[in-house]
Parts: structure tokens; C-alpha cells; sequence
């Protein structure tokens, strides 16, 4: 039985940029298998044309990308429009509170650490979707 929470978000857009294939593979399978709709993508060197084209309600983010960081990413989605107001979820290795303390800065509502928690990373998801409608 759905609590709730799942059957609000049943569907929405969750927009994954993930560079380790596993990794990226793994949640997508998952994130799907919860009922949403999962576009991701291993750079963030086309984010801002797919970002615009998908739509998403949220954004799942990882800091250690090839040639564009997520750090930058966050600065630009916070600063743009369009995207400012989209909850972004930092998931990364980077377990430093100089790391946490600085994604969170730039914007990211929340910060969880890999290997993430399945049932933390849902709840989380469906929390941000919920409470940037409000």
C-alpha cells in the first residue's frame, strides 16, 4: 500500500545527473520501479537544453562530475529563472561538512551522502516535491 506521500508524487519528474554508470543505473531502475519519471545523464555539459525540455519537479545531484562540478551546476540552476525555485538533492561521496555546509549554501535543500539510504533518497524526493507546491 502507498503511503500518502508516494501517491502525491506518483509520477513526477526526477531529474538525475549521475557520472558513475552504476551508480546512475541503479537509481534510475529504482527510482522508477517507485513510480517516477526518471531522465539522467552522466555530464552536465547539455543540462540547462534537457533540463528545459524534460522539465523536472526535482533534481538529484552529484558534485564529482566530469568537466562541469556540481557545485558550478548548483550555482547556475539557483541563478537562473526558471530553475531557481526546483529542490535540488545533492547525493555524493563527499562526506565533509566543508562539502555539506557548501552545496547547502549554494542552494541544494538537501545533502545525503553515497551509498545513500533507498528508503532516505524516497522520502527525501517525495518531502521536496511536496513542499515546493506549498
Amino acid at each position: 500500500m502507498m503511503s500518502p506521500l508516494h501517491t502525491a508524487t506518483l509520477g513526477s519528474k526526477v531529474f538525475l545527473l549521475e557520472d558513475n554508470d552504476i551508480s546512475r543505473q541503479l537509481m534510475t531502475d529504482f527510482l522508477t520501479a517507485q513510480g517516477f519519471n526518471v531522465l539522467s545523464l552522466p555530464s552536465a555539459t547539455t543540462v540547462l537544453t534537457v533540463l528545459k525540455e524534460f522539465r523536472p519537479q526535482i533534481i538529484l545531484l552529484d558534485i564529482k562530475l566530469p568537466e562541469i562540478d556540481g557545485y558550478t551546476v548548483l550555482q547556475l540552476l539557483k541563478s537562473h529563472p526558471t530553475w531557481k525555485t526546483v529542490p535540488i538533492i545533492v547525493v555524493s561521496a563527499f562526506a565533509f561538512c566543508a562539502d555539506r555546509d557548501r552545496a547547502l549554501q549554494l542552494g541544494a535543500n538537501r545533502y545525503l551522502i553515497k551509498p545513500v539510504k533507498l528508503p532516505e533518497l524516497i522520502q527525501a524526493i517525495h518531502e521536496e516535491i511536496l513542499y515546493s507546491c506549498v
